[in-house]
Parts: C-alpha cells; sequence; structure tokens
C-alpha cells in the first residue's frame, strides 16, 4: 500500500508540473533537508542507495559503468539543494546527463522504488519523503530518455 501511495504522489506530481517551468520550486526553509539529517545523513542515504541500485537488476546495468562516487556526490549535493541545505548543485542538467542513457519509464520508476527502499531503511518520514519525491518528480520528462 505504501508503495502505491508513493507511487501514486510521484506521478501526481509529475503530471501537476507537467505544465510547469523546468525550475523547480525549493523549500522557503530547511526542514526538509534537516529531515534528510542534513548533510551527513545524504551520505549515507546515498551510500545506501547507491548500494541498492547496484544490486537491483532493474538498475544496476545502469549504474555499473558509472563513476558511482561521483554520481553519490552529486545525488547528495542535488537532496541538498531541493531540501533547502546549503548546497548547490553543479552537476550537468537532467536533460545532459542522461541523454545517451537509453532511460526508459520502467527504469526510472524501478530507480523510484530503490529510493524508497533506502529512505525507509534511514527511517526518513514518510511526509519528507513524499516531498523530496514531489520535488524530484519533474525530472522524470529530462531523464526519460526512450519513448
Amino acid at each position: 500500500m505504501k508503495k502505491t501511495i508513493l507511487s501514486f504522489a510521484l506521478a501526481a506530481a509529475g503530471l501537476l508540473m507537467a505544465g510547469t517551468s523546468s525550475a523547480q520550486t525549493l523549500p522557503m526553509n530547511d526542514q526538509l533537508y534537516k529531515a534528510f539529517g542534513e548533510k551527513p545523513g545524504l551520505v549515507t542515504l546515498m551510500d545506501d542507495f547507491m548500494t541498492r541500485l547496484l544490486a537491483d537488476p532493474r538498475t544496476g546495468p545502469h549504474f555499473k559503468p558509472a563513476n558511482q562516487q561521483q554520481v553519490k556526490e552529486q545525488l547528495v549535493e542535488q537532496f541538498c539543494a531541493l531540501g533547502g541545505g546549503p548546497c548547490v548543485y553543479k552537476g550537468a542538467d537532467m536533460k545532459t546527463a542522461h541523454a545517451e542513457l537509453d532511460i526508459k519509464k520502467s527504469d526510472f520508476h524501478a530507480l523510484v522504488e530503490v529510493l524508497q527502499l533506502s529512505m525507509d531503511a534511514r527511517g526518513i518520514p514518510f511526509r519528507q519523503q513524499n516531498e523530496m519525491l514531489a520535488l524530484l518528480a519533474p525530472m522524470h520528462r529530462d531523464v526519460i530518455t526512450v519513448r
């Protein structure tokens, strides 16, 4: 049931954001950043997330050839900035970063499922998980490259 609710929340957020610009609305404060454990919590989350991504047969093939340390560092920056923390994401935009990776909608959804498992394992409250997923949802337009 929880997975269904999170998937629905992600899909709904994506639909709601579909007509807006690519600029995302960031939190007005750092409460989401704090709920994720600030920078140390995000580093731990991304360590767990990468381990799970590599182990999952749906996502592993996409991440095994990547510079995994760089991906984790950029994810920490991205989640930190989205959550209202002091970080600035300096990586490539999502369209450029994923242009040649042949990512399908099912790949994107698998990644979200793995992220949910990592967030659950880290004890991140359900509400804050949904808040972060809503901030990430608009990226699906630029990440999914196989239509």
